[in-house]
């Protein structure tokens, strides 16, 4: 008999972990997981993660197989970062071709990827209250876009160039986007729309 499996797309707030729950009774208490937003099927789990702090486009899928595929299939994902400073074209350059980053005590160099500054500001829920934007130097925006997804690589990299990162919103895996979604929306994906990622 086969088995039909649930995907779906959300915007995860800010705020939210990307998880179904915690075995941390002390956590369960004092932070919020995805259930929050709505009801999910038994066995469903993100597709990759976003920090706490961090909003925008998250995968949900019961198929464990298809999650690690995508996990470690080197897909695309695009992100628009707020700064804290205004870049400069020598530090987008030195995104671009790789920075080093530490990683679990280790030191990790990124891959070369896309980088480019942005002029307009996208369409954007209004800010949660709790991003410190008392910034003196002013902030800019960039658009980012990875083919890897190390644990909190976005944040380390634009701290390694002197340009913190305030406000993190991811916009797209493969060829899925945030397609108008809300902030905590879900919608159910169908395989068909799923099987374009690659």
């Amino acid at each position: 008999m086969p088995i039909y499996h649930k995907h779906y797309v959300i915007y995860k707030p800010f705020g939210i972990l990307s998880q179904m729950g915690s075995n941390d009774e002390r956590q369960n208490r004092k932070k919020q997981f995805l259930t929050e937003l709505g009801t999910f099927p038994k066995g469903v789990m993100p597709i990759g993660r976003l920090d706490e702090k961090s909003e925008g486009l998250l995968l949900l899928t019961t198929d464990g197989k298809l999650s690690d595929t995508i996990n470690r299939g080197g897909i695309e994902k695009e992100y628009h970062v707020q700064l804290d400073g205004v870049i400069d074209p020598i530090s987008l350059a030195r995104l671009r071709e790789g920075v080093t980053i530490g990683l679990f005590g280790k030191k990790y160099r990124t891959k070369p990827c896309f980088v480019e500054f942005v002029k307009n500001i996208p369409a954007l829920p209004e800010a949660d209250r709790r991003i410190r934007m008392n910034t003196t130097r002013g902030t800019s925006w960039i658009r980012l876009v990875l083919t890897e997804g190390k644990f909190r690589q976005v944040r380390k990299m634009t701290a390694a160039v002197g340009f913190p990162t305030l406000r993190l919103i991811r916009t797209r895996i493969g060829s899925i986007d945030l397609d108008g979604l809300h902030e905590g929306e879900i919608r159910v994906l169908h395989k068909e729309k799923l099987d374009t990622i690659f």
